[in-house]
């Protein structure tokens, strides 16, 4: 039995398809596409939340957080994404001048659902160290209360540090916010343990 080879795409491929799409999103993995699923109402309010909170701390900063349909781009990694969030200060640098995939976050944000949990934690967030610029991934639970922040230190290497009080604040030093788990699961109704 001969193996088939994997058809693949080319990221600018993939980016034509995605920018011409009507309907649905997919990510860009060295060749690979994969259909992205529709998110929980869980999902969808602290994504909100995150942007309530964060927005009204970055103003007046040269501060931006872009949430879902913002894209990025892993060149290292020959990828692109859909962060469930994506924040920095300063200069934001852009693929082109649709201005629709980024290349330089600060912070990355997912929150984690059953299907995609040990995806971000494991091969997704393996890609997102690739980015030069990246130097916080929060990981948000959308099922209970805990939140995962990993943190660059100046020699590279992550650390990981864990919240699960609804009274926690995780400083965010990237983008020089702060938040509670108060206001990041406000309304969010948890599922019992």
């Amino acid at each position: 039995m001969l193996l088939q080879p994997k058809p693949s795409l080319t990221f600018d491929d993939w980016l034509a398809n995605e920018r011409a799409a009507i309907e649905g999103r997919s990510e860009y993995i060295d060749g690979e596409v994969f259909a992205m699923t529709g998110a929980r109402e869980q999902h969808n309010l602290i994504v909100t939340n995150l942007i309530g909170e964060l927005h009204p701390q970055m103003k007046g900063r040269p501060c931006r957080i872009y949430a879902n349909d913002m894209k990025v781009r892993i060149r290292a990694a020959n990828a692109g994404t859909y962060p469930d969030l994506v924040a920095l200060c300063g200069e934001h640098e852009f693929l082109d001048e649709r201005r629709d995939l980024l290349l330089n976050p600060s912070l990355i944000v997912e929150v984690l659902s059953n299907s995609t949990e040990a995806y971000d934690r494991g091969g997704k967030f393996a890609i997102y160290r690739r980015i030069p610029s990246l130097t916080e991934y929060l990981l948000v639970s959308q099922y209970r209360v805990a939140v995962e922040l990993f943190s660059r230190g100046a020699d590279d290497r992550w650390t990981l540090s864990e919240f699960t009080a609804l009274d926690a604040t995780v400083t965010l030093a990237s983008v020089g916010c702060t938040l509670t788990l108060a206001e990041i699961y406000d309304k969010v109704d948890l599922e019992p343990v």
